[in-house]
């Protein structure tokens, strides 16, 4: 499974732009932007999916699956899943900056 944002991220590490990738997969151009437009896991043909897959694969991009180590050796980049708003945590989204000090104050 992938989805549509992690597709669109590895479009972008390797540098591709939709139409070369999908010249390379051997897709048309319109199904590149219908799988990156998806919300959530990217649905398609299976033969399809493995195309692009492949192409991304030969351009140098590890696809990770969720809680799947890194089978590879180079840097990458992956997606932490962000934490709970539950209003106990300090961290993530939910967390507010500080207030700046009145300057006007001497």
């Amino acid at each position: 499974m992938i989805t549509a944002a992690q597709l669109r991220a590895a479009r972008a590490l390797a540098g591709l732009d939709q139409k070369t990738l999908a010249e390379i997969a051997g897709v048309s151009l319109p199904t590149i932007q219908r799988m990156e437009a998806s919300p959530g896991i990217v649905r398609g043909v299976v033969e399809t999916l493995t195309k692009i897959v492949t192409a991304l694969d030969a351009a140098g991009i590890e696809l990770i699956g969720e809680n799947m180590p890194s089978q590879g050796s180079g840097r990458g980049v992956r997606l932490k899943v962000p934490p709970p708003l539950d209003g106990g945590s300090t961290t993530g989204s939910g967390a507010r900056a500080p207030k700046p000090a009145d300057s006007r104050r001497g």
